[in-house]
Parts: structure tokens; sequence; C-alpha cells
């Protein structure tokens, strides 16, 4: 049999095989069987060594023409089978936006981050600063740049979590405001979240770890009445138009005067009921005029300026927002509890 009845035969082989194909990896196993190392085709061309000299340029022509319509044909087969394939897989996949289907289950904002977004974006607007600083504190900034001497009973080692005798877990975000008083001039505007750490009991009201927002304003001729205003802008935007703002005097060693301050029972509306024992108020924060003392040791004139400053508890507010009894609720990452905030 002469080398044009061999291609003649393969190729009529081949496109019988091409016909009855369905499958890609079947196709692919021609392919190796035709045109590969060890292919019928392969083996052709080294049976050319046996040819004359004159017979070998048209023999070799033969097969090339043969091997280049072969592999269109196999080229041509693999379109054809991977457009097939597609649509098998694009049907057994088709999805009917009509069927009836379970809503996913899909995260949602903890209710804590949820109303400190509403707090933070309440003071930015006002024009204040979001600052931070490290949860690991130096004495220095965490009591003696705050007004708290080695003898004042906030030091108790029941309260504070020592690490050594100079460095503490912060027990308030204050010393964000010692230090950005420290590192920036006058005006100064800044509200500072975050963690804080005291050494407490852990019940439906109290943990040793919670969240704190605290606020600093400091410029010239800063007076209570500018702390009213902005705590009253801060209440209304938070709670509803109809919230009123009470202070009360109190006491604190960074800020003279001192005050709590309480807000309107959003609950009841001032009537009195369970949420308020019956006051008709909620206290709410601790804010102050800064304590002039506080302003030298930051390196800030008293004689010039003045400022104040707040601080609210950011798993207090939350609780009161949404109605919460107890503040373990809001660490446990029970997905009962965090769903019905979505």
């Amino acid at each position: 049999m002469d080398i044009r009845e061999n291609l003649s035969r393969i190729g009529e082989e081949l496109e019988k095989e091409l016909h009855d194909l369905d499958a890609l990896q079947a196709l692919e196993n021609l392919k190796v069987r035709v045109l590969g190392k060890k292919g019928s085709l392969t083996a052709l061309l080294r049976g050319m060594g046996q040819l004359s000299p004159e017979e070998r340029p048209k023999a070799g022509q033969l097969i090339n023409e043969a091997r280049e319509k072969m592999t269109r044909l196999l080229e041509d087969k693999q379109k054809e089978l991977a457009e097939r394939e597609k649509e098998a897989r694009l049907k057994k996949e088709a999805i009917d936006v009509t069927e009836p289907r379970d809503l996913p289950l899909i995260g949602c904002v903890h209710p804590m981050n949820l109303v400190l977004n509403q707090v933070l974006d309440c003071f930015t607007s006002m024009g204040f600063d979001v600052a931070e600083g490290p949860e690991v504190e130096l004495d220095h900034y965490n009591f003696e740049l705050l007004n708290i001497p080695k003898n004042h009973p906030a030091r108790d080692a029941q309260d504070t979590f020592y690490i050594d005798d100079n460095t503490v877990l912060r027990t308030h975000t204050s010393p964000v405001q010692a230090r950005t008083m420290l590192s920036r001039k006058p005006p100064i505007r800044i509200v500072c979240p975050g963690r804080v750490f005291r050494a407490d009991e852990v019940d439906a009201t109290h943990s040793p770890v919670f969240h704190q927002i605290e606020g600093l304003v400091i410029d010239k001729d800063v007076t209570m009445g500018d702390l009213k205003g902005t705590l009253d802008a801060f209440a209304k935007r938070l709670y509803g138009p109809d919230i009123e703002v009470r202070f009360r005097p109190s006491f604190f060693p960074f800020t003279e005067p001192s005050a709590e301050v309480d807000l309107t029972c959003f609950n009841c509306h001032g009537k009195g009921c369970r949420v308020c024992k019956g006051t008709g108020w909620i206290e709410v924060l601790g804010c102050g005029m800064v304590n002039p003392k506080v302003l030298s040791m930051c390196g800030i004139d008293p004689d010039v300026y003045s400022g104040f400053a707040f601080g609210i508890g950011l798993e207090r507010i939350t609780m009161l927002r949404y109605g919460i009894q107890d503040m373990r609720l809001l660490y446990e990452g029970d997905l009962r509890f965090l769903r019905q905030f979505r």
C-alpha cells in the first residue's frame, strides 16, 4: 500500500470517528492516536526513510497536506463539542428567577457599631475630628496629665489593670485628649472613641472591658453654654427633637466645674416609667469645663484658652437606644440577638 492510500485510509477513519464523537476527552485521545508522537500519521513520516530520494519530496508534501486537513477537522470538532458542552452547562445551571427561594443568611452591623456610627456622624457634622490612641497607656497620660495624682482613689488597683508601675490598660479614652493637647495647638475639637479597661465585675450592667466616646473642645472664650448646646444637639440628633438635657453638679478631677448629664426618658418622654424608674430622666454621661491645671500640664495657657470635655459610655447609650437589659448580650455573638438589628 503506497503513501496516498495510507493517507486516504487514515483520513476516512478519522472522519468516521469524528462523526460519532461526543466528548472533548475522546477527541483528545483521537488526536493523540493520529497526530501524536506514536500516531498513525507520524508513523508514515518515519517510514519515508525507505523511499527513494526522488519519491520523498512528493510524499512529504502529501503528508503535510493531510496533516493540515486533519488538524482543521479536529479543531472544528473541538469548537463544536466545546460549544455543545457550554450550552448543556448553561441549561443545567439555569436559574428560574421567579421561583420562590429562602432568603440567604446575611450579616448585620453590630448594634454598638450602629450607635457609634450615628454618634460620630453627629459630632463630625459639628466639625469634630475623630482621634484615637493606644490601649496600653503610660501612667503619665492616663492619670498624671489629667490631674489624677498618685494618691487619688481612681488609682486603686481594684479599678485599674496595671502592667507595671508606669504602664496600665487605659481606664478611659481621656489619654487621647492629653496626647492631642500636647501635639496640637488650639483650636482643638475632637471625639475619641475606643475600648477601655477597668477591674470590674461582670454582670448585666458592668464589664471589665467596655467602650467610651469622649469629646474635647479647646479654644478662646469656650463656655459652659457651648458645652450644653453641643450636648443638646447630640441628644436631639440621637433620640429625637423632643429630648431635653439636664445638668447636675458632680466632680471629676480633670474638669472644673463638672456635671452629670441626664436626658428626658425617650421611652415615656418624661412622664415616668420602668426604664427611668419613674423619674422621667435617664443619666447618660459626664462632662465639664477642662480644669486649668490640665491645660497647663498639656502646654496650653489657661489664661488664653478654655475648653470643655465629655465622656459617653457606648454600651449604655446602645442599651438605652434599643431597650437591651443585659450588657453581656452585646459581647456574646448570639446570632438570635444580632439578627434583630438587620
